[in-house]
């Protein structure tokens, strides 16, 4: 089993902890993990690999994944930001797909 494979296992257990599931489209999910993984290498933190990090944890506290945005965009969308969290409804195509809208503050983005 890959590390990327190994992480999807023990984020399946632990989403429904934190009241999420993933999405089901491994193509999706797939590099996003790698993205994830790539940047707990990097950073020492698995920051959201959809947003740039400052590398600074204080900074990017807000997008260490599951995201604080994670969540509020699931319940609002059906997705979070990355589409790496879904809703049941969003899994079986019973919501529509659409393109989640940034919630980070513009300030937290352009600070660097």
């Amino acid at each position: 089993m890959t590390d990327v494979e190994k992480y999807h296992e023990s984020l399946k257990k632990y989403a429904p902890k934190q009241g999420l599931i993933l999405n089901k489209d491994w193509n999706i999910v797939k590099p996003l993990l790698e993205g994830l993984l790539a940047n707990g290498a990097r950073y020492g933190y698995r920051s959201c690999p959809c947003r740039p990090a400052h590398g600074e944890l204080k900074k990017d506290k807000d997008i260490i994944c599951p995201c604080i945005y994670a969540k509020p965009d699931v319940d609002e969308h059906g997705a979070c930001f990355c589409e790496l969290f879904v809703s049941d409804d969003w899994n079986d195509s019973k919501v529509p797909h659409v393109i989640v809208p940034e919630r980070r503050p513009i300030e937290k983005i352009m600070d660097f």
